[in-house]
């Protein structure tokens, strides 16, 4: 079986390096892409070579040079960033595993569009253990959608952008799916002041960032006597990346469409 060329986007970030491991590790895919933006300093150099192990892969700008040797681009940068490869790898046929969260509804439906051209897997997080947290979600909330608040608790390192954390907001729409709610409509993303009593239709959320976490997620069902509480905590980004090489091995006979991990995991 012939292997698998991967190109990394943020290839000098921490997640593009990680990536750049797995798939330096991994005996069915090689190496054939590294991008980052204009002016990064890693621009020339090897992708690879943090590790000791020069892949003969240099780390491009231009996407035409970046992508020129690629089947597949794994992507956990910035929306903006994300669209732009993504228009690019549309146009020619390179398959696109997106990891990076934050989009708009725009953005999301320019991934809905590109996914006519070629083959996506879009999800929030890559992580095995996450998806699986994910059904045991959805099947809590079924049996729990009365008599119970909810409350979504999570917190990543300092860096992060966007919140809450994409993970977070899909959690919120498969509890919301499950109960038969839309999330836009009783999400509550904020409290401050005299708030008034509880909602009880409502999913709340509550951020926390600081240091270099990687990113917890509990889930909090309150009960009158009892709370459930669900939790999936990352101790390192492996198992983000595992889960991409695990995405794009799933996408190697697949043309066009638009996947996520639970198809990748086949838990619908």
């Amino acid at each position: 079986m012939s292997q698998l060329k991967i190109a990394i986007a943020g290839a000098g970030g921490r997640m593009g390096r990680m990536l750049i491991e797995a798939v330096q590790a991994a005996p069915d895919m090689v190496l054939a892409g590294a991008l980052d933006v204009p002016g990064a300093p890693g621009i020339g150099l090897d992708a690879a070579a943090f590790l000791g192990k020069p892949a003969g892969v240099a780390i491009e700008s231009d996407l035409a040079k970046g992508l020129a040797n690629a089947q597949f681009l794994i992507d956990f940068t910035r929306p903006e960033g994300t669209l732009e490869h993504l228009k690019y790898c549309a146009e020619h046929g390179i398959k696109v595993i997106i990891g990076t969260t934050g989009f708009d509804d725009a953005g999301k439906a320019a991934i809905a569009a590109a996914a006519q051209k070629t083959a996506i897997m879009f999800a929030p997080n890559m992580s095995v253990g996450v998806n699986v947290t994910m059904k045991l979600l959805e099947f809590a909330a079924k049996l729990m959608s009365t008599g119970y608040d909810i409350e979504i608790i999570e917190a990543h390192h300092r860096h992060k952008v966007d919140a809450p954390s994409g993970t977070a907001l899909k959690m919120g729409e498969v509890i919301a799916d499950a109960m038969g709610r839309d999330l836009k409509e009783c999400a509550v993303y904020a409290r401050e002041g005299v708030t008034g009593p509880r909602d009880p239709s409502s999913i709340g959320f509550a951020t926390v960032r600081g240091g270099d976490i990687i990113g917890d997620h509990t889930v909090l069902f309150a009960g009158d006597g009892e709370r459930i509480e669900i939790s999936h905590k990352s101790s390192s980004r492996v198992s983000y990346a595992h889960g991409s090489l695990r995405a794009a091995r799933f996408l190697a006979d697949k043309s066009t469409g638009l996947y996520d991990m639970y198809d990748v995991l086949n838990l619908k």
